[in-house]
């Protein structure tokens, strides 16, 4: 009982060096930063300057009165890209909106309108005017000299949550997924920064605050970040972009054949041939001034093939999805070499690429 009652009593009794009760703790000394807490702090605040937040409208259609109605859509990243007022996003970030508003990192707001698109690239370009001080353009960087376990920091709007920065590494190179326009977006950059909706046209930096990359996509069951996240490179996007203002579209070179990769795959199969087959040859092309040779359909519904495109620049090529992912990262006015297969016979040919036509 006397142990009990000692026991209880050293309960109560405070030692003499406790804090009293309800008086806050010493603060102890935080000393200075790692290097790379600074190193990001200082990216962050040279970066966002030139993230956007942008929001769009649909319409409705009231089933009862037939009336129409404006209602918000969507919202999504984009970064400012030159002292014009251009803002660069993702193609499906605006795609099907009635309008969009971009809001600056300063918070001022502007309504803006549409310049270009292009949906093989997910990639679109918004205008704005600014009155007074216009927002900073972000540095450019280069994609192809990027290397897997490279960092990365992705600056966004996820889920509406604006200016949120993430970081992680390079985890792969060279992917593809499918695009907005139906064909596969190449040579896309793989992250594990935290990538969400909301983030989709925001930028993909270096360690020296450069875009390497527009963030598109991210690869999850639930919708969410779930570590892989894809981005356009910046070197298409230094491509495709400078048109898109131009001429409010992307032109690819072109090489001016028409094909089918079914055909291809079953003539090919027969003939113990790999390549894409030619059909048709368009009149005037690049192709015909280069001596490819078309296909010819007989009344009776047999084929003559004509040639094989085997590969281009040393590249295989198989199905016509691989012939324009080649092509598409040419020039005007550049030349290809062509290797072919006419009649089980090897040969090359020299085209000299020239750009679709506008409307």
């Amino acid at each position: 009982m006397l142990a009990l009652v000692v026991a209880v009593a050293w309960l109560y009794v405070r030692p003499p060096d406790a804090a009293p009760s309800g008086e806050s703790r010493v603060v102890a000394a935080r000393g200075a930063l790692a290097p790379g807490e600074q190193a990001t702090m200082a990216l962050f605040e040279a970066v966002s300057p030139s993230v956007v937040f942008i929001s769009t409208t649909g319409s409705v259609v009231d089933f009862w009165t037939r009336n129409e109605f404006e209602v918000p859509r969507g919202t999504g990243t984009g970064f400012v890209w030159d002292e014009a007022g251009h803002v660069v996003t993702n193609y499906h970030v605006i795609a099907g909106a009635r309008s969009a508003e971009v809001r600056l990192a300063d918070q001022r707001t502007f309504s803006a309108r549409l310049v270009g698109a292009s949906p093989d690239h997910d990639l679109a370009v918004l205008s704005i005017e600014v009155p007074g001080k216009a927002p900073p353009k972000i540095a450019l960087g280069t994609s192809r000299d990027l290397k897997v376990g490279q960092s990365v920091f992705a600056i966004g709007n996820p889920f509406g949550l604006d200016q949120s920065l993430t970081t992680g590494i390079i985890s792969a190179l060279d992917r593809s997924i499918p695009g907005e326009g139906g064909r596969e977006i190449h040579h896309l950059i793989q992250t594990d920064a935290a990538i969400n909706p909301g983030n989709s046209g925001g930028p993909l930096t270096d360690s020296a605050g450069r875009l390497i990359g527009v963030n598109t996509a991210i690869f999850s069951p639930s919708g969410a970040y779930a570590g892989v996240g894809f981005a356009v490179p910046v070197d298409t996007v230094n491509r495709v972009v400078p048109q898109l203002i131009a001429r409010g579209r992307y032109l690819r070179p072109a090489l001016g054949i028409a094909a089918n990769d079914e055909l291809s795959a079953r003539v090919g199969a027969a003939m113990q041939v790999t390549g894409l087959l030619v059909l048709e040859v368009q009149p005037g092309s690049p192709a015909e001034r280069a001596g490819l040779r078309g296909s010819q359909f007989q009344p009776e519904g047999g084929l003559i093939p004509g040639d094989f495109i085997t590969a281009v620049d040393g590249r295989n090529v198989e199905t016509l999805d691989d012939l324009l992912e080649i092509i598409d990262e040419k020039k005007d006015g550049e030349e290809v070499r062509l290797a072919i297969n006419r009649k089980g016979k090897a040969g090359v040919l020299t085209a000299r690429l020239e750009s679709e036509a506008a409307p």
